[in-house]
């Protein structure tokens, strides 16, 4: 509905109706697709479709067939695995898109000669738009007219300071009109405009890489060129121990090949640990959550742990972007050491005279709507206890005219403004009050001059204000961004940890480097800063890298500049982080192995991070990043149980078909000995507190680690296999007998498994200890329950049986022994060897 609002008078038209709805058939309307997060979709394929998957599902397939369904319960892994993922994920996306909702706001364009308030969403190309202070750009704009505008730009360019805006310069959507008045046409809109083509580069998906299921799809692709053949040698040799192809199908003997052949198969993949991962990064995300942090990705969690560069800009993560009374300059008074202390005339009239600047200052601040500055300026001052007076006459604040005044009842009046603009205008040149502004500013301060004079404001031709050029500076207002409280303690964390930090920031790198060293970002040295634009070229990444070594903190850093930097500190194989809010950031927090986000960024700045603080507190990462460390070091400790028992069962698989004997234990034994030796105490250990830094080599480490009790196990089990059958008498064509051998298997895989838990759980001296004699005591418990004993084909040996399976105990304990201090021995004299030659 049309709308006639008060506005400057201007003598154009704006578009007509019949414009309006050409440039809406054409497409030329402002609508863009914000992709805030992944589809549903794309979630559930990732977790679903993956190589651990599509082996564990063939395999609990195969055992279905042949209706054996209690041999198959391994494949509700599956199920767990891939509904933590989908469900964590999925919560992650509900988050952030709550927090990507915009303000439905509204703006005013000129139309058919009128002006009309009218949704963001109904703009269109070639629109006369009115920019008023408050309103977010929401197209990229011409401008035609201006009336001192001035935007903030720091979430498309990073530069703090606000930007003054004449004629013919372009308004960017994303920018946020701070003062002032402006009329524009409107030149592009939707994903066309300025803002939507800078984030279109970023709505790529991109994984996050982790160490943890690298190693892990490693171990799974191995796996899979060896589980492939090995299964159908399983299969046959299987089907020769009942008699042949022909009588394993006659007799239905082919079922319980198969079930033998999934057997050694299942074992091999270390399903548990696939599990595990995900199970713990999904604990890591919810506790995280706790502390409103927000992790879209489960595996972003284990790049926490790797980080050792971090990047951060320093609006809204360094800084909150508000800005802070510091201090009041007062020019004529002298320093404390130089005035008598005995001389209290001079004192109270220093006193009085910086308590009438106070007054005066709060009273030019204390507008009806006051700027950034004037706000800050009342809230320090009402600290000190000063309040409002009365006030003779008032010339509010303009950003055309750069100051502000007021007369008091007195008949003095008071200036307050930009030091250059106000100077400019006085008789004297006062360089040395200038000189005095300009140091203040270099440390990164925002400076206001106030002046005075006893006459009253006057006036060009009897209406436009101006100052008098009779006034004196009286005192320097030094304001500075508004330092988030936390910042210190958190930067001082990092350094103690071995991470760099780095800040990058489009502002001017003097006033970065300043607030730099009040947050000590470099300890007790003063931090080194570097203007971006004397940098390397982008493309020179190696020179960059070269560069970045000696730099601390970059000012003036442009957002293909950032993403650089991320790159050439990849060249120097560092992990970086990166932490933005702003549409500028994108480009790096996408390139970077881990993008933080603040809570009030961007909802393109949200869509890449993988990390969203949701209440913008820098204070957080000490706790994300000690989560990582957690997660990682923990999972490095339980990995090698699940290893072990791929390499045992390959072992022992390799056996069984090069002895064409019946497979020595059931799915169902493997699934009841890894849940009390494996598994359920895997976990327990993965949530420990551990604070360890990362290292690299988690695959090396747990495979060296996994090997000698693979071995022992894999041995100690084939041999009671061979021998315990001779011993005994057993016919393993008889089921019973057969039933008799695997229950003994079961029972050496159990004992082995309790061994290999002890040696990852230690010390034994703590709950660690606790941990094993109970898991142990539960597995034995659990052969005199008639239940589980059922349901796991588990068999209490008695008599002459009980004594074979002790004396095959003693000698698989013997075996572990060894290998275990053989093993290390063998594989150092190989790595020596190979060295030397």
């Amino acid at each position: 509905m049309a709308q006639q609002i008060t506005m400057p008078d201007v003598q154009m038209t704006g578009l007509t109706g019949e414009q309006v709805s050409k440039r809406v058939m054409q497409g030329d309307i402002n609508i863009a697709k914000d992709k805030s997060s992944r589809s549903i979709g794309q979630i559930i394929r990732s977790n679903v479709f993956t190589l651990f998957n599509a082996i564990i599902a063939v395999a609990m397939v195969m055992v279905l067939l042949t209706g054996q369904w209690r041999d198959s319960v391994f494949g509700f892994v599956i199920i767990l695995n891939t509904g933590i993922g989908i469900i964590t994920e999925l919560k992650a996306k509900r988050t952030l898109d709550k927090l990507s909702i915009l303000v439905a706001s509204t703006y005013l364009v000129r139309r058919d000669g009128i002006d009309q308030e009218i949704a963001h969403d109904r703009i269109v190309k070639d629109d006369l738009l009115w920019v008023r202070a408050g309103d977010q750009v929401p197209a990229d704009l011409e401008i035609l007219k201006t009336w001192g505008l001035e935007l903030d730009e720091s979430m498309l360019t990073g530069e703090s300071r606000t930007v003054r805006k004449n004629i013919g310069d372009t308004a960017y959507s994303g920018a946020t009109a701070v003062s002032g008045l402006a009329l524009g046409r409107v030149t592009a809109v939707g994903e066309r405009s300025y803002a939507a083509t800078l984030t279109a580069q970023a709505k790529v998906y991109k994984k996050t890489h982790s160490d943890l299921n690298a190693g892990i799809n490693t171990i799974l692709k191995f796996m899979t060129f060896l589980v492939v053949p090995l299964c159908i040698l399983l299969i046959w040799t299987q089907l020769n121990t009942v008699g042949g192809w022909h009588a394993a199908l006659v007799t239905g003997a082919w079922r319980q090949a198969v079930v033998s052949a999934v057997a050694g198969v299942v074992g091999m993949i270390p399903e548990g640990l696939v599990l595990l991962t995900s199970l713990n990064f999904a604990v890591a995300a919810m506790r995280l959550a706790r502390k409103n942090t927000l992790v879209q990705e489960l595996e972003s969690v284990e790049t926490l742990a790797r980080v050792d560069a971090l990047n951060l800009d320093k609006t809204g993560t360094i800084t909150d972007g508000g800005i802070a009374f510091d201090r009041l300059i007062m020019l004529d008074e002298p320093d404390s050491d130089a005035v008598d202390s005995t001389n209290e005339q001079n004192r109270r009239k220093h006193d009085a005279a910086r308590h009438a600047a106070e007054q005066a200052l709060y009273d030019l601040a204390n507008e009806e709507q006051p700027n950034g500055t004037g706000r800050a300026i009342l809230a320090g001052l009402r600290e000190k206890g000063v309040s409002a007076s009365r006030v003779a006459e008032r010339v509010p604040f303009s950003s055309a005219r750069k100051w502000s005044a007021i007369t008091t009842n007195d008949g003095v009046t008071w200036y307050m403004g930009a030091p250059e603009v106000v100077i400019a205008a006085l008789n004297d040149t006062y360089s040395d009050v200038l000189k005095r502004a300009n140091a203040c500013a270099a440390q990164g301060s925002r400076v206001v001059l106030l002046a005075r004079t006893a006459a009253e404001i006057p006036s060009e031709d009897g209406d436009e204000p101006t100052l008098n050029p009779n006034a004196v500076p009286v005192a320097l207002v030094v304001c500075t961004e508004r330092i988030r409280p936390d910042a210190e303690k958190t930067l001082a964390w990092f350094r103690e940890q071995g991470v760099r930090c780095r800040i990058i920031s489009g502002d001017n790198p003097r006033t970065v480097a300043a607030i730099a060293g009040k947050v000590r970002l470099t300890g007790d040295q003063a931090p080194r800063y570097m203007d971006a634009r004397e940098l390397p070229d982008v493309n020179d990444l190696d020179a960059l890298a070269d560069v970045l070594e000696n730099v601390d903190v970059l000012g003036r850093v442009l957002p293909d500049q950032k993403k650089a930097i991320v790159q050439a500190l990849h060249k120097r194989d560092h992990v970086v982080a990166m932490t933005g809010d702003g549409v500028n950031d994108t480009l790096a927090l996408k390139e970077a192995d881990l993008g933080i986000a603040m809570g009030n960024a961007a909802p393109a700045t949200k869509a890449v991070a993988q990390v969203v603080l949701v209440d913008s507190k820098f204070s957080h990462l000490p706790d994300v990043v000690a989560r990582g460390r957690q997660v990682m070091a923990n999972m490095e400790r339980v990995a090698s149980l699940f290893l072990v028992k791929t390499v045992y069962s390959a072992i022992i698989s390799l056996g069984v078909v090069l002895t064409a004997m019946p497979y020595p234990y059931l799915p169902r034994h493997i699934t009841y000995v890894g849940a009390l030796t494996i598994g359920a105490p895997a976990f327990i250990l993965a949530l420990a507190p551990n604070t360890r830094r990362y290292i690299p080599g988690f695959l090396k480490r747990v495979v060296a680690f996994a090997l000698p009790g693979g071995i022992a196990t894999g041995l100690s089990v084939l041999l009671s296999a061979w021998i315990v059958p001779r011993v005994m008498g057993w016919n393993l064509a008889s089921p019973k007998d057969l039933e008799s051998l695997r229950a003994t298997s079961a029972i050496i895989l159990f004992l082995m498994g309790v061994f290999v838990l002890s040696r990852v759980a230690r010390p034994l001296n703590s709950w660690r200890g606790g941990l094993v004699a109970f898991f142990a005591a539960c597995g034995v418990i659990g052969m005199f329950i008639p239940f589980v004993a059922n349901f796991f084909a588990l068999i209490i040996p008695t008599g002459v049986t009980l004594a074979a399976t002790g004396a095959a105990l003693v000698i698989a304990a013997l075996i572990f022994v060894v290998c275990i201090w053989g093993v290390p021995k063998i594989g150092r004299i190989i790595t020596h060897e190979t060295k030397t030659r």
